[in-house]
């Protein structure tokens, strides 16, 4: 009942910055969402990188310092602002929405979430 459609992506220089988008539309009106993404490479499993659950952001140790996630509620669309980037941040990222959650959800994991972006494709050159 609820898509999410990311962009934003795109090819950047090591030590660049992007900043990517995730536009959430449906049913939406009678939750309060948290937003995430996570980034994924050929032959890899999906890895978290980020997510904003009301005022809690939660970052993987590889990102932390250089991303920061953040949402307008409003126009139900959430940010990840991402700086300083490295060859190792390439992959396909995703984002997630899922209804506001409790310290018991497993945000850490993609198979909690059901609903899912199809994903823009990040790319750091050397």
């Amino acid at each position: 009942q609820v898509q999410l459609v990311e962009s934003g992506g795109g090819l950047v220089q090591v030590g660049g910055s992007l900043r990517l988008s995730c536009a959430a539309s449906g049913r939406t009106g009678s939750y309060y969402y948290a937003v995430g993404w996570f980034r994924q490479t050929p032959g890899k499993e999906r890895e978290f990188v980020a997510i904003l659950n009301w005022n809690d952001r939660y970052y993987a140790d590889s990102v932390k310092g250089r991303f920061t996630i953040s949402g307008d509620n409003v126009k139900n669309t959430g940010y990840l602002q991402m700086n300083d980037l490295k060859p190792e941040d390439t992959a396909i990222y995703y984002c997630v929405a899922t209804p506001i959650f409790t310290s018991a959800f497993d945000y850490l994991r993609a198979s909690s979430y059901d609903v899912w972006g199809q994903g823009t494709q990040v790319t750091v050159s050397s």
